[in-house]
């Protein structure tokens, strides 16, 4: 090797390659950790409607240590997102002394049970909220179906003029729906929006002209339904062939 001069020179040519990488490596370093990069500006791009000036001040005033380059977006991200009401943010640097940060709140969809709120994702959240909001109750891990469902239940109703206000699931996955008014409705297990779409293709004509307040209707029937009312004691049944367990 130590008679081979274009190897030596080859290899001389790599080491002050690497010397040199190395040197603009701790300059460059060094200089960002100068106070010469100060930010400047946090801009919130869209208005939140939960998240207050007064929260967002505290937390630049805690987590913004640094200059542009060393600042810790991973610790600013992850402070926003602790507040109760946000549910993401995005956090960018824009050259040469500006932050911009945009957040996604949490859109309150219901209340579960007297816990907590889920949003429009189907998530469970820790917030406080005064608003009217339907109740949702079920086992755990049931929200985003429950949020899938309501929705769903919602929109049909919505037809023949009615809303949903409860929705709630058993243990063993049976569901049931009450309304505004006072009206539950039993679903059971099986055929869920099939069922549901027979009550509500029904109401004009089998239901709103009943004289008498209906409190419950049991739809876990094959071809038909049940209603109660509460002055005539048991259910009225509709005509049915043969009743489903689910």
């Amino acid at each position: 090797m130590w008679d081979r001069p274009d190897i030596l020179n080859a290899a001389a040519s790599a080491l002050y390659g690497i010397a040199v990488l190395l040197a603009l490596f701790v300059a460059v370093a060094f200089t960002i950790q100068l106070p010469i990069f100060p930010l400047r500006e946090v801009r919130v791009e869209i208005a939140p409607s939960h998240v207050t000036r007064h929260q967002i001040e505290i937390i630049v005033r805690r987590e913004l240590k640094g200059n542009f380059f060393t600042l810790d977006l991973d610790a600013i991200r992850h402070a926003f997102t602790r507040l109760p009401w946000v549910r993401s943010v995005e956090l960018r640097r824009h050259w040469p002394d500006r932050l911009e940060v945009r957040f996604e709140e949490h859109q309150p969809l219901a209340r579960w049970a007297k816990t907590a709120l889920v949003n429009t994702y189907g998530e469970r959240f820790e917030a406080a909220y005064s608003g009217p909001l339907p109740v949702f109750t079920g086992p755990p891990g049931a929200a985003k179906e429950m949020a899938i469902q309501y929705e769903y239940f919602r929109r049909r109703l919505a037809g023949i003029g009615l809303r949903p206000v409860q929705v709630q699931v058993s243990p063993r996955r049976a569901w049931q729906v009450k309304l505004e008014g006072g009206l539950t409705l039993e679903l059971g297990r099986e055929q869920i929006e099939a069922r549901f779409d027979r009550f509500v293709a029904a109401y004009d004509r089998a239901v709103a002209p009943l004289e008498q307040p209906i409190e419950y209707v049991d739809l876990r029937y094959a071809n038909g339904f049940a209603v109660r009312i509460p002055e005539a004691g048991p259910p009225e049944t509709a005509p049915k062939r043969g009743r489903e367990t689910g």
